[in-house]
């Protein structure tokens, strides 16, 4: 049992090591994981005689201090929990979620299309000149983002876990890689729909001291005409009483 238990750990070590950049965590290591599980059930498992499988487990898990099965054990557990894989599998961790797929397929046709178009530049590409990239690969990038934003909408509404808030660590860092290069590298942008009615909100905010200062100088020369008035038919009525009296 331990010997299957180590046998188990070095695979899952190395699978995890060989996937750390780019993050294939998830999509590659769940087999090396759920196997690992199985090993250690085998030895914290109840197995023939239950006073012997007591005996065993205990001399296994718990005889030292050090407690080496159970840390290695608790090591994988959390980093599994951390890179969040459980949202990447199905139910059964047997493999991929249709979701997980679709959008990894999406990922690797808008890397083909990236690929594709640089090559189509040539080599004397300016770092600048991106056009064909940005034109071509637009609708691809748009259909990953959106669902990307999907994914995310769906787990926030869902997820019950300590770290349902993230995604697993495979499509993040797959997002993570192909907006870099879209915005950063590429220097592409992607419509969005709130532009309109942010120009608008913002040209309004501008103006409003203009109009304020505009209404309130109208306002104060109305005001001061209408005080002037008064004095005008006072004077005019005198001169009338004047007239008369020499009249």
């Amino acid at each position: 049992l331990l010997a299957a238990f180590a046998e188990g750990s070095a695979a899952l070590t190395g699978c995890l090591g060989r996937r750390a950049r780019p993050v294939r965590l998830c999509q590659g290591c769940h087999g090396h994981y759920r196997r690992l599980l199985a090993q250690y059930g085998s030895i914290a498992r109840a197995v023939g005689n239950s006073s012997e499988s007591h005996n065993c487990a205990k001399s296994i898990l718990t005889s030292d201090r050090l407690q080496i099965v159970v840390t290695l054990s608790e090591f994988f557990n959390e980093t599994w929990e951390a890179a969040n894989c459980a949202n990447c599998l199905k139910n059964n961790s047997e493999g991929l979620s249709n979701s997980t797929e679709e959008f990894l397929d999406l990922f690797n046709k808008s890397l083909t299309c990236f690929e594709h178009n640089l090559q189509g530049q040539g080599i004397d590409l300016s770092p600048n000149n991106y056009t064909e990239v940005c034109k071509n690969c637009n609708e691809t990038y748009t259909k990953l983002n959106d669902l990307y934003n999907h994914l995310q909408r769906m787990n926030r509404q869902g997820g019950e876990s300590a770290h349902s808030a993230h995604l697993c660590i495979d499509v993040e860092d797959a997002m993570n890689i192909t907006r870099k290069l879209w915005s950063r590298t590429f220097n592409c942008s992607l419509p969005c729909s709130d532009t309109v009615p942010v120009i608008a909100v913002s040209s309004f905010i501008l103006f409003l001291p203009i109009v304020f200062y505009l209404s309130s100088f109208l306002h104060s020369k109305q005001k001061k005409r209408i005080l002037i008035l008064p004095k005008r038919i006072q004077s005019n009525a005198n001169l009338v009483n004047i007239q008369e009296k020499y009249s």
